[in-house]
């Protein structure tokens, strides 16, 4: 005892609860201390001085210690107490004593459910160590069975405490007052289950009674919350927060250890391509297909991630040397030299992977994930399908990357750009039929860029819509500036990107375009290239009905470097193929069969036919023979600035 507080011991497996009847008597037997149920129980009035009352028959309870003996006490009702006798220290017991005359607390204990069940919406029980004694319906119902089935079991058959999920599903963690249980159901759904239980000793046995609460959806929520911050929706691998996450962790780790470890960054070639034909749809597919491949290579020392858009990070711990890291990019390359099928299709995609090192090529998480993002746009410039190591020396291109990023955006601003316009020439007539607008950025310090620096960049960006709207404005009010002038009027094309294509919006801004330049719409042809032509069908077709329906005549560019299908070129209201320069080289017999070949297919379709990269007399020769309606190249003239080309017109 302290400060006047009855300590409740245990021993021997005997357990003191505030409801039972407590009593504590010296060595003498006389009653040092009680509570109300004892004294009650002993007609004891609290008032009197304790030190008056003796525990009748206490010899013959101390004659067999701290074993439980039924006594009978003289009183006039003749109740039979149940005394438990626990030895405190030297001179002190203590008596836990049960009035076998009340009845069995069972139907109380029940009783007591029934008013909480009433007055809640959670489950009740009742059970001991061996099985369910009493339950509802409601509890019931959290398992799956009936009451009258659960009744039958124990609560160990129904429940398994609560351990977790594992790294990408959240711990809820159970109070001091409550324990959460994980239940398979009847019909095999996982629940989580909240317990918070009310024990009784009834006869020395323990019956506990229970409130059951479903927490399924409070659990499913944390866990949807922590997957939203540390994993990636479309691919289930883990984003980009835990990637910096678990690469910190394995830097600490590495210093400690004095290991090496790599990060690569993996970029999907030609991903924008396929996504801006094939639908964004499609690409989700993709995505996930890619993902599938990259989750074959996880084993204990690699962590995987989806970094954003087409980009994955990879994390190789306890890496040897860089031969070792060279050799898990070699291996990620080959995996993805096999197709991957997604409705229907047999895609094959390659990838490009820029890889660094802790600590040679940086000792945060972040410089080695920019690195890595450096050495991968390297790769992705020059060949793709293959990997790079990063070096100093990328750390500057990736700036002068930034740098051209931040210029082209001025340029758009500022008006730094040009059209130049290369002639086609009708092989028929002899005349000038057609300009074909091509962009050139005139940069204020180091003059002309050529478009193969930045159209890349512009694309990737995003930049490219911006930029093309430009384009075709500038094309209509200089083709109509030059009607207005008395000039013969000649069609304009515009190579259109994937991007624009897609857009909802191309027709109305085409229009629009039109309509503010006043040029009439049959002087407008818009080019776009095979691959985007044989993409998503229903999707072209439809556009390009708009835009015929609009007057605005629609060419086919670079045929022949992909897969057209013929009867998607029967169908599609185009007006004109124009054949690559690549099949310009006379001295291949190959080229020349397949310029024929197009030629002849092309007027089977009623379409026109234009060359370009015409830059011999031996190649218009051929052209000629083969009566290709129209051509254009250097043989003509190169591409030229507005002013330049009123020579052309004036000798018409």
């Amino acid at each position: 005892m302290s400060n006047g507080k009855i300590e409740f011991p245990i021993h021997d497996g005997v357990f003191i609860h505030l409801k039972d009847a407590i009593l504590f008597v010296n060595d003498q037997g006389e009653i040092v201390k009680g509570n109300n149920a004892a004294f009650s129980l002993l007609n004891i009035n609290v008032k009197d001085d304790l030190s008056i009352f003796r525990f009748m028959d206490f010899d013959l309870l101390m004659g067999d210690a701290e074993k439980h003996l039924l006594m009978e006490l003289k009183k006039d009702d003749g109740r039979l107490i149940e005394v438990k006798s626990v030895r405190v220290d030297d001179s002190l017991y203590c008596l836990i004593m049960s009035d076998l005359s009340i009845q069995d607390k069972t139907e109380e204990i029940k009783t007591y459910i029934n008013q909480l069940t009433h007055a809640s919406i959670e489950g009740m029980v009742m059970y001991n160590e061996e099985k369910v004694l009493d339950c509802d319906q409601t509890f019931a119902n959290m398992f799956g069975y009936d009451k009258e089935d659960i009744i039958k079991m124990s609560l160990a058959e129904l429940v398994q405490e609560y351990n977790g999920y594992g790294l990408n599903q959240v711990t809820y963690k159970s109070s001091e007052e409550s324990k959460v249980y994980t239940v398979i159901k009847n019909d095999g759904r996982i629940v989580h289950l909240e317990m918070i239980e009310q024990p009784y000793n009834n006869y020395g046995d323990i019956i506990r009674v229970a409130i059951i609460k479903d927490i399924t959806e409070q659990i499913e929520n944390e866990r949807r919350i922590e997957f939203m911050a540390f994993y990636d929706e479309l691919t289930d691998l883990p984003n980009r927060n835990f990637f910096v996450k678990i690469l910190k962790e394995a830097i600490s780790d590495a210093k400690e250890a004095n290991e090496m470890l790599a990060v690569y960054f993996i970029d999907l070639d030609y991903f924008k391509e396929i996504n801006d034909t094939l639908g964004y749809a499609f690409g989700d597919k993709l995505l996930k297909a890619c993902g599938e491949k990259l989750k074959s290579f996880l084993h204990t020392d690699t962590f995987i991630a989806r970094m954003s858009g087409d980009e994955f990070l990879i994390l190789q711990k306890h890496t040897k040397n860089k031969d070792d890291a060279v050799k898990l990019a070699e291996e990620l390359i080959s995996e993805f030299e096999k197709p991957i099928k997604i409705d229907g299709y047999e895609l094959f995609i390659s990838i490009s992977i820029g890889i660094s090192v802790f600590p040679e090529n940086g000792l945060s998480a972040n410089d080695l994930i920019k690195h890595a993002d450096s050495a991968m746009y390297v790769i992705k410039e020059r060949h793709r399908n293959n990997y790079n190591l990063f070096e100093s020396s990328i750390s500057e291109n990736f700036k002068n990357m930034l740098t051209m990023e931040r210029e082209l955006r001025k340029a758009l601003t500022l008006g730094h750009f040009e059209l130049h316009y290369q002639p086609q020439k009708n092989l028929g007539s002899g005349k000038i039929v057609g300009l074909e607008a091509l962009l050139r950025w005139n940069h204020p310090i180091t003059g002309y860029i050529p478009p193969d620096d930045f159209i890349s960049l512009a694309e990737k960006t995003g930049l490219i819509i911006g930029i093309g709207e430009w384009v075709l404005k500038e094309a209509c009010k200089q083709n109509k500036a030059w009607q207005d002038k008395g000039y013969e009027p000649v069609i304009v094309s515009v190579n259109l990107s994937a991007k624009q294509f897609h857009q909802k919006e191309l027709v109305e801004n085409i229009e629009n375009i039109l309509t503010q330049t006043g040029l009439d719409p049959c002087y407008l042809e818009l080019e776009i290239t095979e691959s985007m032509a044989m993409s998503n069908e229903d999707l072209i077709i439809d556009t390009l009905k708009r835009l015929r329906k609009l007057g605005v005549l629609v060419s086919i560019d670079d045929f022949g470097t992909g897969y057209s299908s013929l009867k998607y070129l029967s169908i599609f209201p185009v007006t004109k193929l124009k054949i690559d320069k690549t099949f310009m080289d006379e001295n291949q017999k190959q080229n020349q069969a397949i310029v024929k070949s197009i030629i002849h297919m092309s007027h089977s379709l009623n379409m026109k036919v234009i060359a370009e990269g015409v830059e011999t007399i031996e190649q218009l020769t051929f052209l000629e023979s083969e009566k290709c309606d129209e051509v254009q190249g250097y043989y003509y003239s190169k591409p030229l600035p507005p002013e330049r080309l009123t020579k052309f017109f004036q000798v018409q």
